[in-house]
């Protein structure tokens, strides 16, 4: 926030004195903002951006700073006080979200994982973490979310890269479930899944898992870490990206071909 402040007033061709004075401001708020000290209130940014004639940057600015604090957040930090509490960190979120839309290049979407993916993916990522290993709880948890694919008007855009379908993440039987999961999930209306065929040409590169809640919130997994996306411009990014995702997947009777293909490799 900082780093942001301070360019829009090297661009305004103004000083932290001039614009001190504009906003009746003591000089040394400017220093504590632009230094990164003080965490600048709703109205702090709308007065500077307003000097400095930068209006445009106000709401990507206000909603950066409301998440400053969860906007990149480890791993490692979240699962102190166990994995149930990780699957429990966002429930509200999806209960208040209507359009979902997942873009997934390394699991499957968890609305429709199996309780045995579950497993296999949750214990993994705890032992890589070090994490505690509370798995069946967390689960259980995990589990309880997809209530949503069948209460309320909640509505699921899922897009796959194939990759996904034939990574080895879990035991041939539990695979198996996984894939038949896919098939059965796609013949509910609240769903709409695409996946994205290995070795064709596509608009966009293979990136990393992101989903979208509403127009509202993205959240991106990284390896180390969750990062939380709320400017709405980079919301808006994102949304581009998923269309063109979306425009080199396929649907219906071919994503069926291919979920059975990766079930008939599984030997």
């Amino acid at each position: 926030m900082g780093k942001r402040l301070r360019e829009i007033l090297r661009d305004s061709g103004l000083t932290a004195r001039a614009l001190a004075l504009a906003a009746g401001w003591d000089e040394s708020k400017c220093s504590r903002l632009i230094n990164g000290r003080t965490l600048p209130s709703d109205d702090d940014i709308r007065a500077w951006c307003r000097i400095c004639g930068a209006e445009e940057e106000i709401p990507d600015l206000i909603a950066a700073s409301r998440d400053a604090d969860s906007m990149y957040v480890e791993w490692k930090r979240l699962q102190r006080s166990g994995m149930k509490r990780l699957q429990e960190t966002r429930v509200s979120l999806y209960e208040e979200t209507r359009l979902f839309r997942f873009y997934c290049s390394q699991f499957m979407p968890w609305p429709l994982q199996t309780p045995g993916y579950m497993r296999a993916v949750l214990t993994a990522f705890a032992e890589f973490h070090d994490a505690p290993r509370d798995i069946e709880e967390a689960v259980t948890t995990r589990a309880a979310r997809n209530r949503l694919l069948y209460e309320g008007d909640h509505r699921f855009a899922i897009l796959m890269e194939e990759s996904v379908l034939h990574d080895r993440v879990a035991d041939d039987e539990v695979m198996a479930g996984q894939l038949g999961q896919l098939l059965e999930g796609m013949s509910l209306p609240s769903i709409s899944l695409g996946i994205i065929p290995s070795g064709v040409p596509r608009k966009l590169w293979t990136m990393e898992t992101f989903s979208i809640y509403d127009d509202k919130r993205v959240f991106v997994e990284l390896l180390s870490a969750g990062v939380t996306v709320t400017q709405p411009r980079e919301i808006a990014l994102y949304i581009k990206g998923f269309t063109e995702l979306a425009s080199s997947a396929v649907y219906g009777n071919q994503a069926r071909a291919l979920i059975t293909g990766a079930l008939a490799a599984l030997g």
